[in-house]
């Protein structure tokens, strides 16, 4: 690492004052090191795409994400498919990847940890999807894209409503907006890893995994997942059953191999998704199904999910090899 930029968003996570204090502290532990370092403010997220863009531009050869899931998802877009490197200061309310790379917390420690990292290459998910005008679009993820349940709160509940409300009375909120959700059916097609086999699903919930631990509530979502594999780990949720949407996150809490009726997983490079309803769905389940990736809502489907191999440089922390 030589030259860096720090994209820092003001509006991830909580306390502005200190996370500004703590990144300086950062900032000095790189620029101690002999990196060329600026911390980068953004204000939008055409804003840290722009922003990217410039320290590309510039001869950054590292661009941190000092933010969450959602600003390190911004910064992928430029990045992805160039040989400039990803790091990551966890600063966001969700934080999955970090939790997953297990970079520390302390924003000093996490500086340490970037200086001793190896830059690794990895591949990643691409969805495309409508959005919500009804044009085509099309978006890298580093942690997950979602069809159904989980899009569908996002739909619901922006990231304003959970800045102002916290991580608890969110989840607290979302609870309330799940119980209510019609569980709409769409369809998936795609093929299991090492099988050329067409295969076909009516699902409630889709979900294409790419990391292993999600840290906080949520923990193992889809054992198997790894930024190491060139392909996604699906769980797909065939059943309408709220009980067994909640018994699968607990199994992930608790990390068991609980077997959930009517939620499956399989290994696949290519998901398609039709918002063609199943023969015996009701009027209230053939409504728009929304789409998501790293937790932000994209539109609607149809949607197709795959894998770009080889397609991002990340600091990779030392210790995780």
């Amino acid at each position: 690492m030589r030259k860096a930029a720090l994209l820092y968003n003001p509006a991830s996570g909580g306390n502005r004052s200190k996370g500004q204090a703590e990144l300086e502290s950062a900032l000095r532990v790189l620029r101690g090191a002999g990196v060329e370092a600026e911390i980068v403010p953004t204000s939008s997220r055409s804003d840290a795409s722009a922003r990217t863009q410039d320290a590309v531009a510039q001869g950054c050869d590292t661009v941190f994400a000092c933010g969450g899931d959602g600003t390190i998802h911004d910064i992928v877009q430029v990045l992805a498919t160039s040989s400039v490197a990803l790091a990551i200061f966890p600063m966001g309310t969700a934080n999955a990847l970090a939790h997953d790379l297990r970079i520390p917390f302390n924003l000093v420690a996490a500086a340490k940890t970037a200086l001793d990292a190896t830059p690794r290459r990895i591949a990643l998910g691409a969805i495309r999807y409508l959005d919500l005008a009804g044009n085509p679009g099309t978006r890298y993820f580093t942690v997950a894209a979602g069809v159904g349940v989980d899009a569908h709160l996002f739909y619901k509940l922006n990231t304003a409503t959970k800045q102002r409300l916290g991580m608890a009375a969110y989840y607290a909120k979302a609870w309330h907006l799940w119980w209510t959700y019609p569980m709409s059916r769409f369809s998936a097609a795609y093929a299991e890893t090492g099988s050329g086999q067409p295969r076909r699903a009516e699902v409630t919930e889709l979900m294409a995994v790419r990391i292993n631990n999600f840290g906080g509530v949520l923990q193992q979502l889809a054992p198997g997942a790894s930024l190491d594999r060139d392909d996604l780990r699906v769980v797909f949720c065939s059943t309408a059953n709220r009980l067994a949407y909640l018994l699968y996150v607990t199994r992930g809490l608790l990390r068991r191999q609980w077997t959930i009726p009517g939620i499956n997983l399989a290994y696949s490079s290519r998901i398609t998704c039709q918002s063609h309803p199943a023969p015996d769905s009701t009027p209230a389940e053939q409504s728009r199904i929304y789409v998501e990736a790293d937790g932000e809502l994209l539109g609607t489907l149809p949607a197709e999910i795959t894998v770009v191999p080889d397609a991002l440089t990340i600091l990779w922390p030392s210790r995780n090899t």
